[in-house]
């Protein structure tokens, strides 16, 4: 009995030490005293085990050392660094040590006992400070007693992410500022050129400065979000807020949520891009949206005072109604900053008293806009009182009445406004009465379009009906397929009669004219032929150049591709991508009709061995960035978000000046509302362009385009074609060497011999290359967005390292790549296997 005594005892006496010893181990996790520190190696813990302190590495950077905050139940936790100490100047080794200082201070201290980074408060009590970790991710030092002050916190210095309880904003009175600013790259955290900052204007709005020059900014904010940005949530629970107190002259924006488990954060990027973060814990990794910019209408003033912006346009700016370029030479060559002036003078700028002989001046309303910066807040009740007050202030040139803000006045010019397909606020401006006419006529114009075409498609109608009787139902009548082409075409006409007239100049043609037009079909008109069908140069009465795309009867390709590619043509206007004129459909004979490209297509200069010195590096920079452009539009700001899943080399045409055309829409799938991935049973594209998801799996998305440009990027820069090429020595084919000279260094070694003379920045090649890189990564998460590529390849920033490819680099049989069942065997680079699904 007495040994069982002696027993519990000693169990009794163990398991009080260890709930000692845990007890202060949980007091130490979470701070820093004078006798704990912090060595590289170790870590704090956050009180509820979210956040952790410590050293780390950035990726691809494991040679320098910095002290950072991250969420620590997630993985790789420098993709998860929330806050960085020592951004500015990182350790060299791992002898670093964090601790209290000598002065009260928490140090950062180098293997020589040099300071490396301080808090720098000059208040702080040598012998009686404490650095605590706390809940919320914030790093505290406070006076070592019960409720003790706090003397410096990480929430008033901030990194590149906005963490929920941290605030964005200033302090009148005491000029305190709190920003975000963004790392100089993905393997740097030293302070980039882009910053975040809250303006303080009547209405605050949010702004990306580049430097000092302002890049972006958010619209104002109505109470609940910033309204130049459509998708910005308005959840009164999980959302946005600012608070203002005019007595403490704070004003700071805040990100919150409440009843979410797991985190979301907004970051600020090293290309100057917001994006929203949140953990999805099924994939085990972040999802991340960019909240802006969005396309380049979100630049700040893109198009110049009194322009307008709209990314589904071509070009993309326009002068206000009413106001005709500053610079029409400047304006043609698509440089808009110097803005639009006022072709005809306003009453009030006539006479500054109202002249009751001339008719007085009005406003017109423009719809779904981001409204102009800097304006004045009148406290009026609603529109009507608002335009009244602007109508007898010859000061005013705009207004705008929105919910939660009230009624907004601008004097002076109208700068940074753009128009958005969804959201936006209604911009009313003052015009002179004159102006009126030109709306009217352009009106009547507009209705008497709208009656030519019915009056053609009754006809259709009619022709159809007399058909069937007349031959017994024996004929297919192609009149009701023209009818539902143009009917689904109709429903989409804009308000916007340009909009109308370039859609409505696609017109079927018959066969006689086509025929007449090339000469009925000769030899010497053809220009070539594809999996699709020969394809032919004619000319029109008129003088216009056609190319007419003739599907043979052994391709494969039916009525519903056909259409497919007449419907989305239809709708797509931009300098990247090829107009269709016309199409025809009688009898057998499915035929498409494009303008004509004089100088063929891309693949005939970068494989034509007779060809290939005539493109020099500037027309392939031209190429690579028209292309780019061109996918931008598609998969952003189209419309339609189209998916094209046959980019290639021989889809790209060059017009007479040697811009960029994608063509060949037949496999295009479009993608209706928050839809980011697709799947099809069958696949159908090139080899050598499709991403290996697709290829293999039969999922594609906007990243399936990416991966296929970088293809055609570097074919572009090597004038060697994917699809044909391996270097026979280490069995690596064309993207596999690339990568291999640039993981040696040696990527100029991958250009075409023939053009290193035509190059005055070796380092814009390097760019080029590099972008490419990062469009083949394994995980198409990884890659940027066309946007982002644009932005990278047109602007000098630092961009992130590529990781090594997982699935180019050796050699592989086309039997390997085929898993799918029924999938249907690839095209090389000139034809296209397809099959159509439905939408």
């Amino acid at each position: 009995m007495t040994n069982s005594y002696k027993n519990l005892a000693v169990i009794l006496s163990t398991l009080q030490f260890i709930h000692i010893c845990l007890l202060l181990s949980c007091f130490a996790i979470d701070t820093i005293s004078r006798t704990q520190q912090v060595l590289d190696g170790e870590t704090l813990v956050s009180e509820g085990g979210v956040f952790e302190l410590g050293f780390f590495s950035p990726p691809n950077a494991s040679h320098v050392r910095y002290v950072g905050i991250w969420y620590r139940r997630f993985p790789l936790p420098a993709e998860n660094v929330v806050w960085v100490a020592n951004g500015d100047n990182p350790l060299t080794d791992t002898s670093g040590v964090l601790m209290i200082g000598r002065d009260g201070n928490l140090v950062l201290m180098d293997g020589r006992f040099n300071t490396v980074w301080s808090t720098n408060i000059k208040s702080a009590a040598s012998n009686d400070t404490i650095a605590v970790l706390g809940g919320l991710g914030n790093l505290l030092v406070t006076e070592n007693k019960s409720n003790g002050s706090v003397l410096w916190e990480s929430f008033r210095h901030l990194s590149d992410t906005l963490l929920q309880g941290m605030n964005l904003g200033l302090n009148t009175k005491t000029h305190e500022n709190l920003f975000l600013t963004a790392w100089k790259s993905d393997n740097d955290p030293s302070p980039g050129s882009f910053v975040l900052v809250l303006e303080p204007h009547q209405q605050p709005e949010g702004a990306i400065l580049n430097g000092t020059i302002k890049y972006w900014r958010s619209g104002q904010w109505n109470g609940r979000k910033f309204i130049g940005i459509p998708g910005m949530t308005t959840d009164p629970v999980n959302g946005y807020t600012i608070n203002k107190s005019v007595e403490a002259g704070t004003i700071y924006f805040m990100h919150y949520i409440f009843n979410v488990p797991f985190p979301s954060v907004l970051v600020l990027t090293s290309v100057g891009a917001v994006i929203y973060k949140d953990w999805n814990e099924k994939t085990r990794e972040w999802r991340s949206q960019v909240m802006a910019p969005n396309g380049p209408c979100d630049i700040y003033a893109t198009c110049g005072s009194f322009g307008i912006c709209n990314n589904m346009n071509s070009p993309i700016c326009r002068c206000f109604r009413g106001y005709e370029p500053n610079s029409p030479k400047e304006w043609r060559r698509g440089n808009w900053t110097g803005g639009c002036i006022r072709r005809v003078k306003t009453q009030c700028e006539r006479n500054s008293s109202i002249d009751h002989h001339n008719k007085s001046d009005i406003f017109i309303k423009l719809t779904g806009t981001k409204l102009p910066e800097l304006s004045d807040y009148v406290q009026l009740r609603d529109n009507i009182y608002c335009g009244d007050f602007c109508l007898k202030n010859c000061s005013c040139v705009a207004y705008a009445y929105v919910d939660g803000i009230g009624c907004m006045v601008w004097g002076g010019h109208l700068i940074d406004v753009r128009e958005f397909s969804y959201g936006g606020e209604d911009l009313y401006l003052r015009l002179a009465y004159s102006e009126l006419g030109e709306k009217r006529q352009r009106l009547r114009g507009f209705i008497i379009i709208l009656i030519v075409i019915s009056t053609i498609i009754g006809l259709g109608i009619l022709a159809c009906i007399l058909c069937r009787v007349k031959s017994g139902g024996a004929r297919k009548c192609h009149s009701l397929i023209i009818q539902k082409l143009f009917s689904s075409r109709k429903r989409n006409i804009s308000a916007n009669t340009n909009i109308y007239q370039e859609e409505s100049s696609e017109i079927f043609l018959n066969l006689e004219k086509i025929a007449a037009a090339t000469d009925n079909f000769s030899i010497a008109n053809k220009l070539g032929e594809g999996g699709f069908g020969p394809v032919y140069k004619g000319k029109l009465p008129s003088g216009q150049e056609l190319a007419v795309k003739r599907l043979s009867k052994s391709s494969g390709q039916g009525i519903e591709e056909f259409k497919n590619e007449v419907v989305l043509i239809s709708k797509l206007q931009h300098r990247n991508l090829v107009k269709l004129v016309g199409f025809c459909i009688e009898g057998e004979e499915k035929m498409l009709v494009y303008e004509f490209m004089p100088n063929s297509s891309l693949d005939a200069f970068l494989f034509g061995s007779s060809k290939k010195a005539i493109l020099n590096w500037d027309q392939r920079c031209n190429i690579i960035e028209g292309i780019a452009r061109g996918l931008l539009y598609l998969h952003r700001d189209s419309r339609l978000r189209v998916i094209h899943r046959d980019l290639k080399a021989s889809n790209v045409l060059l017009d007479e000046d040697m811009n960029p055309k994608i063509s060949d829409f037949g496999m295009a799938r479009i993608f209706r509302g928050n839809q980011t991935l697709a799947n099809t049973n069958r696949v159908v594209g090139t080899y050598g362009y499709m991403s290996p998801g697709y290829a293999m799996e039969g999922i594609f998305s906007e990243k399936s385009d990416v991966f296929s440009f970088r293809v055609l990027l570097l074919e572009i820069v090597s004038s060697k074609g994917n699809t044909g090429f391996y270097h026979h020595e280490t069995e690596r084919n064309l993207l596999g060497c690339a990568w291999q000279m640039w993981d040696k260094g040696k990527v100029l070694e991958s250009l075409d011999s023939k053009i290193t003379d035509s190059i005055s920045s070796p380092s814009q090649v390097m760019r080029c290359i590099h972008v490419g890189l990062l469009c083949v990564q394994e995980q198409p998460n990884d890659r940027p967005s066309m946007a982002t590529i644009v932005f990278m390849l047109c602007n000098d920033t630092t961009l992130p390292t590529p990781k090594q490819p997982a699935f180019i680099l050796e050699r592989s049989t086309v039997e390997s790549k085929l898993p799918l069942p029924n999938s249907s065997i690839c095209s090389n680079n000139y034809i296209s296997i397809t099959n159509v699904e439905g939408y």
